[in-house]
């Protein structure tokens, strides 16, 4: 197999446009995503333990001096497809916040999809993943945590603090809040999933029950008409 840093040189007689097609050593996107799908199942199949290096190579089908190129050792690879993940994780639930007309219609957009997505077999998977290793590696918990959970809850936070502004809500602690929120729209999903109580994912019915109670709890407390204590 052609190494990466290699491919990334000109051969005598190439063209312009074939030039154009090069990438510099680590940033060939198509490869990147090559390996980290193969990673993904490996750590999948295997867990973090006992996944290695050379069977997520065998799995990816790479090289390890390739592997090695785009990603230090096993942990920062496992980030990178947690971040990778939650890139859409995210983007498909603040979309829906973005879209909805009302405040009521955001808030229930919010708590289906954050249910939805919490409870899918990757982002249970993941969260397992990081579980069974955290207490030997509580730095991998720390970026897995980082990289996920307190990013997401910054922009929620950010989102009741211009709804506070707007007088739509009256939220006195976002972060309180927003981690009641998150709280209230995974109730009775979330963990029994967590710890294979349900092995298969809620039905849209169930999700659509627990999301129309958080939104009514948490409007019920946050309301406009719910002053903030002073």
């Amino acid at each position: 197999m052609t190494n990466v840093a290699k491919s990334s040189q000109d051969s005598p007689g190439e063209g312009p446009s074939s030039q154009k097609r090069r990438h510099a050593a680590g940033e060939d996107p198509g490869k990147r995503r090559q390996i980290m799908e193969g990673a993904w199942k490996v750590f999948i199949d295997q867990g973090f333990d006992a996944a290695s290096m050379n069977s997520i190579c065998k799995e990816a089908g790479v090289s390890k001096g390739t592997l090695y190129v785009y990603f230090e050792n096993k942990e920062d690879l496992f980030v990178a497809l947690v971040e990778s993940k939650r890139a859409a994780f995210f983007q498909g639930i603040f979309d829906r916040l973005s879209e909805a007309e009302t405040l009521r219609e955001s808030l229930l957009a919010f708590a289906t999809t954050l249910a939805r997505q919490v409870t899918s077999d990757d982002v249970i998977h993941a969260q397992r993943i990081v579980i069974s290793v955290v207490e030997r590696m509580p730095e991998l918990g720390h970026r897995f945590y980082d990289t996920g959970s307190k990013h997401f809850l910054g922009c929620l936070q950010d989102f009741l603090r211009d709804k506070t502004a707007e007088g739509a809500l009256a939220v006195r602690d976002p972060a309180l809040a927003a981690a009641q929120l998150v709280e209230l729209s995974t109730a009775g999903l979330w963990r029994t999933r967590l710890f294979g109580r349900i092995t298969v994912p809620p039905s849209e019915a169930e999700i659509a029950r627990t999301a129309e109670a958080a939104v009514e709890m948490f409007l019920a407390a946050y309301g406009p008409k719910a002053a903030p204590n002073p």
